[in-house]
């Protein structure tokens, strides 16, 4: 077996305050996992293989795409293009937690998410939720202004019926934004559409 596909050093933290839940990360060349301290050496085994099956399999999506860096160039040149150049994110970054939604930002700091789950779909798709999340630096809500930004997309349409044909497939509800809805929280999303 080589280094490339052994398995990392697992270190298991029991905890007195955990009652439930069970979590992992990436520290170095370790996988921390952290079970309750009252859980079984059968269950601790399962949860164990599950978590570090999870977070090394995020660590291979992540290496798949495109880096965060060729993200920011995409944003930088889908904003020039579609936005007037307008949409200035601070950052743009993949993320693993993201299971109900495609992309979410924070317009006060500039900062856009997108989910894994977008790794290896269509660029067009991907370009779409990257869009829509600029737009939202400039206009937070779904609202008619809103949608008139991302109007000058040609594809708009064909990468949310993708988008809503995955979660579909996914046994998620395929649900997409409502040109008219104007909600209050940021990140606003609807599954099956981008936030």
């Amino acid at each position: 077996m080589t280094n490339a596909t052994r398995r990392p050093e697992v270190e298991i933290r029991r905890s007195t305050r955990r009652r439930r839940t069970s979590s992992a990360r990436r520290e170095g060349d370790r996988i921390i996992v952290m079970v309750p301290a009252r859980m079984s050496a059968a269950q601790e085994q399962q949860v164990v293989d599950d978590l570090v099956r999870r977070v090394l399999a995020a660590e291979r999506r992540r290496t798949q795409g495109p880096s965060e860096a060729e993200l920011m160039r995409r944003a930088r040149a889908l904003s020039r293009q579609h936005l007037g150049g307008l949409a200035r994110p601070v950052s743009v970054r993949w993320v693993d937690n993201q299971n109900t939604r495609w992309g979410s930002c924070t317009p006060a700091r500039g900062t856009i998410r997108l989910s894994s789950r977008l790794i290896g779909m269509p660029e067009y798709v991907q370009d779409y939720v990257l869009l829509h999340e600029l737009a939202h630096l400039l206009q937070p809500h779904h609202g008619p202004s809103f949608w008139a930004l991302l109007g000058g997309y040609r594809r708009a349409s064909e990468a949310d019926a993708f988008l809503a044909g995955v979660n579909f497939g996914s046994g998620l509800p395929a649900t997409v934004d409502d040109p008219e809805q104007d909600a209050d929280d940021e990140p606003v999303s609807a599954p099956g559409a981008p936030a």
